[in-house]
């Protein structure tokens, strides 16, 4: 059985599709482009597809990732055009690789999130920024199945800040974009409770709903401060592979008469 990992988008429209819009979506795909896929077994089987750490409903997304088993080897990059061509658009199959290590949703610890504040100036939402980043604890509720739940959203933020004004834009059209890192935390902390956060401790309120972008996902190396590509340990694999294969080849191989 091979096993291949997907990286996948939510774009423009699609952002507001919910995750089991999305399922339903990839299993057609699936069907149209006559995926060989493994089922689970038991009275109902079904294709299995692992999804892990979804985005939200109403967020977009540069980095979603799944995993399916296959019951016969394909090439990843041929099924990937495959189902991307099955696929609506914005709901894009941008990266594939065979599975050749374990524990891709070990590795989803940490995402980079972008969020563009429409009618909000730049300088009020650095100034949001300073303040959140100065306290020790942000306190924020949520309502959730059990009812509200508190919970701190700054312990989550490893970092956060306030980009530049785009220069093109109309001075008549404020606009604040915030990139943040965010640990996966339990609870998790997602990129609405940072600003619930930021409008407590500073009182920053957008005007319309903010537009929320992933834009990465994966190992949070500390040292460098930066989200790593989980699949990169896939590819370092394959890589490998064949190497490895043929160092043992020649290891087996019988020796020539001596000279």
């Amino acid at each position: 059985m091979q096993r291949i990992r997907l990286r996948y988008t939510k774009r423009g429209r699609l952002r507001f599709t919910s995750h089991r819009d999305f399922q339903r979506a990839f299993e057609r795909a699936l069907r149209r482009a006559e995926v060989p896929m493994a089922y689970s077994a038991g009275f109902t089987p079904h294709p299995r597809v692992s999804y892990a750490n979804a985005a939200p409903t109403g967020t977009g997304s540069e980095a979603e990732y799944l995993e399916i088993a296959l019951a016969e080897p394909r090439d990843p990059e041929k099924l990937r055009e495959l189902l991307d061509e099955s696929m609506p658009a914005g709901l894009d199959i941008i990266d594939a690789v065979e599975a050749r290590t374990s524990g891709l949703a070990d590795r989803l610890t940490a995402s980079v999130w972008e969020l563009r504040l429409d009618g909000v100036d730049p300088a009020e939402a650095e100034r949001a920024v300073t303040a959140f980043l100065a306290a020790e604890t942000v306190e924020v509720q949520r309502r959730t199945k059990n009812g509200m739940r508190t919970f701190d959203t700054r312990g989550a933020v490893v970092t956060l800040e306030a980009l530049p004004a785009q220069v093109d834009r109309p001075l008549d059209h404020a606009c604040a974009i915030l990139r943040l890192v965010v640990r996966h935390l339990t609870p998790a902390v997602r990129p609405d409770d940072v600003l619930s956060g930021l409008r407590a401790v500073a009182d920053l309120a957008p005007p319309v709903p903010s537009a929320v972008t992933r834009l990465a996902q994966g190992l949070f190396d500390e040292e460098s401060g930066t989200v790593t590509d989980p699949l990169a340990p896939d590819r370092e694999a394959d890589t490998a592979a064949p190497q490895t294969a043929a160092v043992a080849a020649d290891a087996k191989a019988p020796e020539g008469p001596a000279a």
